[in-house]
């Protein structure tokens, strides 16, 4: 049995009040293998979270676990900014060709700091400066950061809020809801673009995630997508494509706009690159819009070159050829399976089932039910988190590399959660 903190604990008396996940997960972890981590009382729990996408090769994969030690005994430089090493001049011919090449995609690597949000932020202020506009085009539930720039993009009213000032120069637009044919709303979006009285400033870029991970795990159509690529080169609009949680294989491919058959203009990693939890971002930007003044976008913490070594050990391990993409795909059917005939069982309590690769979601009728699902689930000893603008939506992560008999342990606590948060029937009353 876990016990929560006491109010002594370190953690209530120092740390500040916006600490979030531990609020739900109220254990103190101290070890991680695999798809498990281990509180300090040893007790283990199935990893459905993968560190927010971060961790798509589990917890200290022994491949990247191996190449990291070594390179730190080797004394191996740290910090560099962005000086010239060695250890990026591995991640970066390794990136080229096992990534870039083999998709014939011609994009320059840029590293714009540490986290998700720098790279999004370096992809905002491009667009600005190739297009020399100030609008940018984002779709509701969005989620692209928690930096200015980046929350000015985001769909959710929650976070926009923390900004405390007014979040400018950018138009939020309908995400793709899935209907048959063309989404009226896109005409719609066209029609703005058209009419020079439309009050609508002609955007510089339009920013998307092909599958809404904060947003509720929401899927956009791979002809959504095709027609919004289309209609950015048709009205001189970038197209910037925010891979940074289902990037790296979370949806199959390594990037999740490979299905759709899209070239992006810009394109931001994050979480996962490194492969090892390390913080590392990239914004990936065709050649002809790279437009930068040395150091015109710098930061500290750009050049992590441990986070450099597990990157390319991760893909000369898992990207090489086609396995691991092919078992997400796998995994990804098996957890579809499970996750619809529990939906199947329950037909007034789960609105929703819906997701690629091995990103999936189930979302409530009752949007309180998610989190207590995700309550529920933790005592039983496996870890989730909600999403969605309501918080309605439970969010299923597991690692890419996560084994058959751990996913289907997953499913079983999951749907062993959601049967124990259900109220009783009420009895009859008398006739």
């Amino acid at each position: 049995m876990t016990v929560p903190h006491p109010a002594s604990h370190v953690f209530e008396r120092l740390e500040s009040e916006v600490r979030s996940y531990c609020r739900g997960w109220p254990t103190v972890f101290d070890r991680a293998l695999g798809s498990r981590l281990y509180g300090e009382d040893g007790r283990p729990f199935l990893d459905f979270f993968s560190g927010a996408g971060a961790l798509n090769y589990g917890h200290n994969n022994p491949v990247l676990k191996r190449a990291l030690v070594d390179y730190v005994e080797g004394d191996g430089v740290t910090h560099a900014l962005d000086m010239s090493t060695a250890a990026k001049r591995a991640f970066l011919e390794m990136f080229q060709e096992v990534v870039l090449q083999p998709r014939e995609l011609p994009y320059k690597v840029m590293f714009p700091g540490p986290a998700g949000t720098n790279a999004v932020e370096a992809a905002l202020k491009l667009a600005r400066k190739v297009k020399g506009r100030e609008a940018v085009v984002f779709f509701t539930n969005a989620f692209h950061g928690m930096s200015l720039g980046s929350l000015a993009v985001t769909g959710n009213a929650f976070k926009r809020a923390g900004a405390g000032i007014p979040l400018v120069h950018a138009t939020p637009m309908p995400y793709d809801e899935g209907p048959d044919g063309e989404d009226p709303a896109f005409r719609w979006f066209d029609r703005l673009l058209a009419g020079e009285g439309s009050g609508l400033d002609m955007p510089a870029a339009v920013i998307v995630e092909t599958v809404q991970g904060e947003g509720g795990i929401n899927v956009a159509r791979s002809e959504w997508l095709r027609a919004l690529a289309g209609l950015c080169r048709r009205r001189d609009m970038l197209l910037i494509v925010d891979d940074i949680q289902m990037g790296c294989g979370r949806t199959g491919g390594f990037f999740s706009f490979e299905e759709a058959g899209i070239v992006p203009d810009i394109v931001t990693l994050s979480k996962s690159v490194s492969g090892y939890g390390l913080p590392m971002a990239l914004t990936l930007l065709r050649p002809e819009l790279d437009v930068w003044q040395p150091g015109e976008h710098n930061g500290t913490f750009r050049g992590f070159n441990p986070a450099f070594v597990t990157a390319a050990a991760a893909l000369e391990e898992y990207w090489r050829d086609g396995r691991l993409q092919k078992q997400t795909l796998a995994r990804g059917e098996q957890m579809e399976q499970g996750l619809a005939a529990l939906a199947a069982s329950r037909p007034a309590a789960v609105s929703e089932v819906r997701g690629r690769g091995l990103a999936w979601g189930m979302e409530f009728a009752d949007p309180s039910r998610a989190a207590a699902v995700c309550a529920r689930a933790f005592e039983l000893g496996l870890l989730l988190e909600t999403s969605g603008p309501r918080d309605e939506v439970v969010k299923l992560f597991p690692a890419l590399t996560i084994e058959e008999q751990e996913l289907e342990e997953g499913l079983v606590l999951f749907g062993r959660a959601v049967r124990g948060t259900e109220r009783p029937a009420r009895p009859a009353g008398p006739r």
